[in-house]
């Protein structure tokens, strides 16, 4: 069997289930485990990604505008690849490559088309069971349910050790800065898992845009910033966007130092496997006393005022 993976978190799901050797391509994005880096890369970017955090909302709301893809998919490069499974997504056309791009690049193939498992993540069990629909189709069902039991197993060992006695923190989970935006889908599940309230988003619904004062008004006692498709020192260079506000620092996060980088783009963003790592991450940033990963420094850091 011979597998293309156009979304980076079901990359890591194939590779989980122990298949990475069907793997034949990969989406730009893929880049987990480092391994998978030398497959070929059967997508792009129309838009310029190094460009500030701005810069970027303006072009991507300027494509999706004429109606038009955000990613371009190499269809001469899949059909090169002859593959039996192409793995995309159906949840957020900005976020990856689409079903849409997928079909319209194999709609012209003669003889067996290939077929297409498109997930559409919203809220955690639907990783789940998406862990499972690709273990169903790559012929390992079994693989699935190990790994899916396996992960609610470390989920239950972490939510287990919370004090039901503790004043709930309410955290702000910020998924991008210029315009300001805070994450929606399972992010406010991981942070409720935890016994904290999260702040600007509800579960099962997309991430929406929100005004830095509208957060100020629920006063967060943490904020976590986990900006979509970025890593630490990303972020790092474009937090400026977002403490440069007026009421930035009469937020008590910033005012007590609760304010964390989190590398958004390997973790949170990704709903798939590492899910859990994200659990763990915000257990350790929560509950610096109760649980230590392993994570800091190399998936999260606390914010220092320049």
């Amino acid at each position: 069997m011979k597998i293309v993976s156009l979304l980076a978190s079901c990359t890591e799901i194939v590779c989980a289930l122990g298949q990475e050797s069907s793997l034949v391509g990969r989406s730009h994005e893929c880049d987990y485990p480092a391994s998978v880096e030398k497959l070929p890369a059967c997508s792009e970017p129309k838009i310029d990604v190094a460009a500030r955090g701005g810069e970027i909302d303006r072009q991507v709301k300027a494509v999706v505008a004429e109606s038009l893809s955000v990613y371009r998919v190499d269809a001469d490069r899949l059909k090169t690849l002859k593959p039996d499974v192409i793995c995309t997504q159906d949840q957020c056309e900005v976020c990856a490559v689409s079903l849409k791009d997928v079909k319209q690049a194999v709609c012209d193939w003669t003889g067996l088309a290939p077929k297409i498992v498109s997930l559409k993540p919203e809220r955690l069990k639907d990783v789940w069971d998406n862990i499972r629909e690709v273990a169903e189709a790559l012929n390992v069902p079994e693989r699935g349910e190990q790994l899916v039991d396996s992960y609610l197993e470390r989920i239950d060992a972490i939510v287990s050790k919370i004090s039901q006695d503790i004043t709930p923190k309410r955290v702000a989970c910020i998924e991008w800065f210029d315009p300001v935006m805070v994450a929606g889908n399972w992010v406010p599940e991981l942070v409720e898992s935890l016994g904290a309230v999260n702040i600007g988003a509800e579960a099962g619904k997309h991430s929406p845009w929100i005004k830095l004062e509208d957060i100020a008004a629920h006063d967060p006692d943490v904020i976590v910033t986990m900006p979509c498709g970025w890593g630490i020192e990303r972020s790092r260079q474009e937090i400026g966007d977002l403490t440069g506000h007026h009421v930035w620092s009469e937020l008590r996060a910033v005012r007590e130092g609760r304010v964390f980088i989190t590398d958004g783009n390997q973790y949170f963003n990704r709903p798939g496997p590492r899910l859990v790592e994200s659990l763990e991450i915000l257990a350790e940033i929560l509950y610096p006393s109760d649980f230590d990963f392993g994570h800091r420094s190399t998936a999260w850091e606390p914010w220092k005022i320049p």
